[in-house]
């Protein structure tokens, strides 16, 4: 088990993403900042490219194409797969800052059967 939001959590979470099928409009870096946590702010960094997590960890990273900035209790939430994040978006408690052209691909890409089957994997493998 790996507790929510550590760096073991965002490697782990990496890696079930890395080997998604298609999402080939899906290239974008990612900054994600969870906010009022148990131990204070955590950024992260995703960088997806052809659909696929092909880096990423703990800290801000190299210049996002979109930030995206929630609550812990949002993206506990997400993580438990209670919310989806494009509901969360909708709802305006998945703040972003980028181009929304980059966004909505990515979005799209959490619907998959793959991602739903990769973010699964993870909820099962998380302390939440």
């Amino acid at each position: 088990m790996v507790a929510f939001l550590s760096p073991e959590w965002v490697e782990r979470q990496r890696e079930l993403l890395k080997d998604l099928p298609g999402g080939e409009d899906v290239s974008v870096r990612v900054r994600c900042v969870v906010t009022g946590g148990p131990d204070g702010d955590v950024t992260y960094h995703l960088e997806f490219d052809g659909g696929r997590a092909v880096s990423g960890g703990p800290g801000p990273g190299d210049e996002p194409d979109v930030v995206l900035t929630t609550t812990y209790e949002v993206a506990r939430d997400i993580a438990r797969g209670d919310l989806e994040p494009s509901v969360a978006f909708m709802q305006g408690v998945l703040k972003t800052q980028g181009p929304t052209a980059q966004l909505v691909p990515l979005l799209a890409l959490t619907q998959s059967p793959a991602y739903q089957a990769a973010a699964e994997r993870l909820r099962a493998e998380t302390e939440l």
